[in-house]
C-alpha cells in the first residue's frame, strides 16, 4: 500500500479520513442536506489535475461499506471532471467501481440500473461524443419514444464510451477484493478474481486515483432527465479500504 503521506485527504462537512494499520476508513457523520459532506483520498492535486496513471496498470484493493450509503461512493480512476463547489467542468473519463444510493439515477448503459453497486467506465473525451453534441437536445426528445430509444441510445452509449455492469450490493457488507486491469484499448474489472466486466472503449489519457464517500446524488438519463443535489446523512456510514496497490504492467 502506498505511504499515507502520498494520499491527498479531503474532509468536508462531516467527512473524516482515518487510517489504522493497513485500513483506510472514509466516514460521514450524520449531517444536514444543506451541507456537502465528503471523505476521500486521491493522489493528485485537484487545482492542476496532475494525474499520474495511464495504461498499462493494475489497481487492486479490498473494500467494504459500513452502514447504508445515502449518496455516492467508490474507487478507481477519473479525470476530476467536476466537484461540488468547484468551478470548471471537463468531459468525464473514468474507470471505477461506483455506488449510487436510491436517489441517484445515472442511467447511461442500456438495460443497466441507474443506481446501486456497479463496475463502470466512460470516456466522453472523444470525437464521437463531440460529433453528437449539436443534436443532443433533439435526441433527448426523440428517445422519449421507447422504440426510438431502443434504436438510438446504443449510438449515444458508444459515443460516451459507457460500459458497465450491475453488481450485487450485498458485496458491500463484507470485505471483497476488487481489481481493474487497464490497458490501451481495454479494461478488465474483477471481484474476488472473477471477471465481471470487459470494456473495449476506455480512456487513454492520464487519470488520477480516487476513493470517496459523499452525500450527493445525480440524475442523468438519455431521455433528458437531469438533476443533482445533496442528501441528509441520517446515520454514520463509511467506505473502508485495505491493501491498496497500483502496479505497472508490462
Amino acid at each position: 500500500m502506498p505511504s499515507p503521506n502520498l494520499w491527498r485527504e479531503t474532509e468536508l462537512g462531516g467527512g473524516a479520513v482515518r487510517q489504522i494499520a493497513d485500513e483506510v476508513s472514509l466516514t460521514l457523520a450524520p449531517g444536514r442536506a444543506s451541507v456537502y459532506h465528503d471523505a476521500q483520498i486521491s493522489d493528485y492535486r485537484a487545482t492542476v489535475r496532475d494525474f499520474a496513471h495511464e495504461p498499462p496498470l493494475r489497481l487492486e484493493l479490498r473494500a467494504r461499506a459500513v452502514g447504508e450509503i445515502s449518496g455516492t461512493a467508490g474507487f478507481g480512476f477519473w479525470n476530476h471532471a467536476f466537484a461540488p463547489g468547484e468551478r470548471g467542468f471537463r468531459l468525464p473519463q473514468a474507470l471505477w467501481f461506483f455506488f449510487g444510493g436510491p436517489a441517484n439515477d445515472i442511467c447511461l448503459a442500456k438495460s443497466q440500473p441507474g443506481n446501486g453497486w456497479k463496475a463502470a467506465t466512460f470516456d466522453a473525451k472523444n470525437w464521437r461524443f463531440c460529433a453528437l453534441l449539436p443534436v443532443a437536445p433533439l435526441g433527448f426528445l426523440l428517445m422519449r419514444s421507447r422504440r426510438l430509444f431502443d434504436a438510438l441510445w446504443p449510438l449515444g452509449q458508444a459515443a460516451i464510451g459507457v460500459s458497465e455492469v450491475a453488481l450485487d450490493s450485498a458485496l458491500l457488507t463484507g470485505y471483497h477484493r476488487y481489481s481493474i486491469e487497464w490497458r490501451a484499448g481495454s479494461a478488465v474489472f474483477a471481484v474476488d478474481g472473477e471477471v465481471v466486466l470487459r470494456a473495449r472503449r476506455v480512456p487513454r489519457s492520464p487519470l488520477g486515483f480516487i476513493a470517496w464517500i459523499d452525500n450527493q446524488y445525480a440524475i442523468v438519463t438519455p431521455r433528458g432527465r437531469f438533476g443533482h443535489g445533496l442528501l441528509e446523512i441520517p446515520y454514520p456510514q463509511s467506505l473502508q479500504l485495505r491493501e491498496i496497490s497500483i502496479t505497472r504492467l508490462s
